[in-house]
């Protein structure tokens, strides 16, 4: 098969049902504001056009993870409010983002002292937000760390070098709405709230949210919810609903073409270490996509596809580039479209299929497909 015919490797992302999706968080959020999480590539589908679909269906904040990715934004012409909130002590790139109006984390004294240096490099000061650990044990000050954090950034204030803009907490265990460390968490973060605020910090938004506590937790939205996965359409909660219970669409579909049909005995080994054997005469197809485009290899004969007009599973052991699949004996050939995942609502499997065959969860499935998976970007 030639260039001519396409790619063989396609992950089609629908931007409508990224804006739909943005729309639908709206309205769970309440009262509060957005902001759409397009960090990691915007989770595989593309951090450039997510993040401008999320803007154009009302997010009014962006967030991302690294500087990098607040950077490349700006760089595109994407503008609005942008928070960025891994950083490492000697960014290279901390002063350009803070001429670049993004808004940074901190979660300890360090990272203060670099935001006024970068402040008075640039001559305009940091929008800082505070983040308290409230029980992730991840990010953020403890409670005995808290008052240092919030008293150095106030006193930076004070001086004009740095705006605390925020104070924010990431939950643990969002995807369990009702589990008990939510609401400690909630009550140990409007603590730390109260506690910046008497000490003098005028705060534009308070926010602990993401994608399952926007969807599940009204009490946790305050003035900002941050989803993430929801945004393009996957539930964060699956034991509870999919994504038609949260009025979400999944915007990534996933396509390969098969690179070779062919029949084999009964009796077949097929792939490494012949983990499937064929039980009779039957067809194979190879599908041009594998552990390094994203495809999980914990998924080796259980990944479900739909190929050839039904419902199948990967024939043995996911290789690099590629795995097989056993066609039997229905009507196929080189070039036809195998369907990994996409909206669920055409036959084909979803995304949260896959998570479940791999033992893993969906944001990993669509996050990690890699350069090779070529990206085309349809408004649906």
């Amino acid at each position: 098969m030639g260039d001519e015919l396409g790619p063989s490797r396609t992950a089609r992302i629908d931007l409508g049902a990224i804006r739909s999706n943005v729309e639908s968080l709206r309205a769970h959020a309440g009262q509060a504001e957005v902001l759409a999480v397009v960090k990691a590539d915007a989770y595989g589908h593309g951090l450039l056009p997510s993040a401008r679909a999320a803007r154009a269906a009302g997010a009014s904040w962006l967030g991302v993870a690294l500087l990098e990715e607040a950077l490349a934004l700006r760089a595109a012409g994407v503008d609005g409010r942008l928070l960025a909130w891994l950083l490492a002590p000697g960014e290279p790139r901390l002063a350009d983002a803070v001429a670049a109006d993004v808004d940074l984390s901190v979660s300890a004294v360090w990272g203060v002292d670099e935001a006024v240096a970068a402040a008075r490099a640039v001559g305009r000061p940091a929008r800082l937000h505070l983040k308290a650990d409230t029980g992730l044990s991840r990010g953020g000050a403890t409670a005995a760390d808290w008052d240092q954090l919030v008293a150095t950034a106030l006193r930076a204030e004070a001086d004009g070098t740095v705006r605390v803009v925020g104070v924010w907490t990431h939950l643990a265990w969002a995807d369990v709405p009702d589990h008990p460390t939510v609401d400690k968490q909630l009550d140990a973060f409007a603590y730390a709230v109260e506690r910046a605020e008497r000490a003098g910090a005028r705060l534009e938004v308070r926010h602990a949210a993401n994608s399952a506590a926007t969807l599940t937790r009204p009490d946790a939205r305050f003035d900002l919810v941050r989803p993430g996965l929801a945004v393009y359409g996957l539930s964060p909660v699956p034991q509870l609903g999919g994504p038609e219970a949260y009025g979400l669409r999944p915007a990534m579909t996933l396509t390969a073409k098969l690179a070779l049909v062919k029949r084999v005995p009964e009796g077949s080994g097929v792939s490494y270490g012949h983990a499937y054997v064929t039980p009779r005469d039957t067809t194979v197809g190879l599908v041009p996509l594998g552990y390094a485009d994203g495809v999980p290899r914990h998924a080796s004969g259980s990944g479900p596809v739909l190929a050839a007009g039904r419902r199948r599973k990967v024939a043995g052991r996911v290789c690099m580039d590629q795995f097989v699949l056993d066609l039997g004996d229905d009507a196929a050939a080189a070039g036809d479209e195998v369907v990994l995942f996409g909206a669920g609502d055409d036959g084909a499997p979803t995304a949260e299929e896959w998570a479940q065959a791999a033992g893993t969860i969906s944001y990993e499935i669509v996050a990690r497909l890699g350069p090779r998976v070529h990206r085309v970007w349809v408004d649906g």
